[in-house]
C-alpha cells in the first residue's frame, strides 16, 4: 500500500494481497484520523459481507471468492471510545455482471484499490445502541 496526501484527502493505492480493512486502519493510525469519509474502486478475489437483521439485532455473512469488480466501497473513519472505528459497505460485481455486497468485513485485493479518504475537520464518536444492536453515531 502506498498513498500520498493532499491537505485533508489522502489517495491510497492498496494492493494486490493486501486486506483492504487493515490498510485503512494502518493509514487512519498514522495520519491520526478521527473522522472521514471513504470512496474507492478496484477489484478483490475475496469478500466478506454481511446483513443486518434489525429484528434479531443480528449480523449474518457471506463469503464470497472469486473473481469480482468494486462497484462501490464507501463508508466512514471514526472512533469508538477514542479508539480508531471504521464502518464500510460494498458492492461487487461478478464475471456475470451480478452485483451483490452489504457491510464489509474482508476484502483481499486481487489486482489494486484505488481509494480517496476525505478527513473532516472533527470528531465523531460512536456508542452501542442497545435497542436498535448498532454501533451509532454519539454526537
Amino acid at each position: 500500500m502506498e498513498y500520498k496526501k493532499f491537505k485533508n484527502v489522502i489517495v491510497a493505492r492498496i494492493d494486490k494481497k493486501e486486506e483492504i480493512l487493515e490498510q485503512i486502519e494502518n493509514i487512519a493510525i498514522k495520519e491520526n484520523i478521527k473522522l472521514a469519509n471513504i470512496n474507492a474502486i478496484g477489484a478483490v478475489s475475496e469478500l466478506t459481507v454481511g446483513v443486518f437483521k434489525t429484528a434479531e439485532k443480528k449480523y449474518y455473512s457471506n463469503e464470497f471468492k472469486g473473481n469480482f469488480e468494486i462497484v462501490s466501497l464507501s463508508g466512514t473513519i471514526n472512533t469508538m471510545n477514542d479508539k480508531f472505528y471504521s464502518h464500510l459497505h460494498m458492492s461487487v460485481g461478478d464475471e456475470n455482471g451480478k452485483v451483490f455486497g452489504g457491510h464489509l468485513n474482508k476484502a483481499i485485493v486481487s489486482a489494486t484499490c484505488e481509494m480517496i479518504i476525505y478527513i473532516i475537520d472533527g470528531k465523531v464518536d460512536r456508542y452501542f445502541n442497545s435497542d436498535i444492536g448498532l454501533n451509532l453515531f454519539k454526537f
